[in-house]
């Protein structure tokens, strides 16, 4: 069997056709795991779905008819109600850190990191003074940075306190770093309007929980009132946290993906190995 030019060129043009559909699948999925928003979006797309192939296949009239107007006007009342989620990902395809633009970082660096922001928040926590800093990860915050005060500066516990030390004009925004440098200060972010966070809380905690809804960022507060810590993760907030606490979730959350893949393999390992003994 012989294959002609056309029919090369042909089958190149599917299998590139085919790659882009699973870059775009990739591109979507990776953002939904990332923003918690999108996932519950995600979810609820799902479930209607669901619901409307259990009541097509038992025969729910009413209930058919009711998911089949969803169905059709759900899309553009989730355009509508969601356009600030939608235009931040047409935006991120618009950037050239499509694949994220997280520098891994050394156990050297990782450590002195991670030093570098318990002094600092071990002072701040002293003096009572309020601080946010957010640390990017995979996804890019470009469009916070581009609205903030540039700094591009060496991280240090002193540049930190310097920036949240009162009467300082950047002392009401946050703080970005990018791998081990302060990216920017000054940096304002979403406030999250989620039901289950402290009403007690403030802005500053509300827009650590907004960012990292948006973000797969770490997002570290002190409370300017009662001097207490606490981490907004993957659309979670954690609370008047120690500085041990804080100190063991910054290092476990700015692990490599692959050395967290292979403990959890030494582990399934040690755990074979001890039912077999």
């Amino acid at each position: 069997m012989t294959f002609t030019i056309t029919d090369i060129v042909s089958i190149i043009r599917k299998i590139v056709d085919i790659c882009l559909v699973w870059a775009i699948f990739y591109f979507i999925l990776k953002n939904i795991r990332n923003n918690v928003k999108l996932s519950l979006i995600f979810k609820g797309v799902a479930f209607v779905i669901i619901l409307k192939f259990i009541s097509d296949w038992f025969g729910f009239t009413t209930i058919g008819i009711l998911l089949e107007y969803i169905i059709m006007w759900g899309p553009l009342a989730l355009i509508i109600i969601f356009q600030p989620e939608i235009r931040a990902i047409l935006e991120q395809l618009g950037r050239t850190q499509l694949l994220g633009r997280h520098k891994t970082l050394t156990v050297d660096e990782r450590e002195h990191l991670v030093y570098q922001i318990i002094q600092a928040m071990e002072y701040l926590r002293k003096q009572r003074i309020g601080a946010l800093i957010v640390l990017e990860r995979d996804v890019s915050l470009a469009n916070y940075i581009e609205k903030a005060k540039k700094l591009y500066a060496d991280l240090s516990s002193d540049l930190l306190i310097s920036i949240f030390f009162p009467n300082n004009p950047l002392h009401d925004g946050g703080v970005i770093i990018q791998g081990n440098r302060v990216t920017c200060a000054g940096a304002v972010f979403p406030t999250s309007s989620s039901s289950k966070i402290n009403r007690h809380l403030g802005t500053r905690h509300r827009a650590a929980l907004g960012i990292a809804e948006e973000s797969d960022c770490i997002a570290l507060v002190v409370s300017e009132e009662t001097g207490r810590l606490s981490i907004a993760v993957k659309g979670e907030m954690f609370y008047n946290l120690s500085m041990d606490d804080v100190r063991i979730m910054l290092i476990d959350e700015l692990r490599p993906k692959q050395d967290l893949d292979y403990d959890e393999d030494e582990m399934d390992e040690e755990e074979i190995y001890e039912e077999d003994n």
